[in-house]
């Protein structure tokens, strides 16, 4: 049996992120995916965008490149009546209101984002985990806290929809 290294276990946190936004998007329509309880909470729609924006943007930053969201064309696909390098953070009602995409497009935009961290992951070793891309926190944040820090936020995100999914309205 191979020996099982961080990046590994890296790996696997993102891999179960995509399989729990594939599980929460499964089946839903339009309506389904925009309710928000109580009227005001996140939707499902938002929640999913919002947490592959964040992967999207954090893992770019940290790999130097350009979001997936801007170079393979999601910002237009999507058409938000919002700035193009929102990813959500501080949204308000109307903000999360905006966000009205259907089940596959929030789906394949969280694939591409996906196929693109693990491509980031395989090119890392357990001593590139160390190195610091953050020096405004103390202790300054290295390659490996930023990647679990957006596992867990995903992980939160996905979670919330699954909730938002599991209290919908019966039709």
């Amino acid at each position: 049996m191979a020996e099982v290294t961080a990046v590994d276990v890296l790996a696997d946190g993102f891999e179960r992120v995509r399989e729990s936004v594939e599980r929460v998007l499964d089946g839903l329509t339009g309506p389904q995916l925009t309710h928000r309880v109580g009227g005001s909470a996140n939707s499902i729609a938002w929640l999913v965008w919002h947490l592959t924006r964040v992967q999207d943007d954090h893992v770019a930053e940290v790999a130097g490149a350009e979001q997936v969201w801007t170079s393979e064309g999601w910002v237009e696909r999507f058409d938000l009546s919002l700035p193009a390098g929102d990813t959500g953070y501080g949204h308000g009602r109307e903000q999360v209101a905006a966000v009205d995409a259907p089940a596959d497009l929030l789906r394949d935009y969280h694939r591409a984002v996906h196929e693109r961290t693990e491509a980031y992951l395989k090119g890392l070793t357990g001593q590139d985990l160390t190195r610091v891309v953050d020096e405004s926190w103390d202790p300054p944040v290295t390659l490996a806290v930023r990647l679990l820090s957006v596992i867990e936020d995903d992980l939160q995100h996905v979670g919330q929809a699954a909730f938002v999914r599991g209290v919908l309205p019966r039709s």
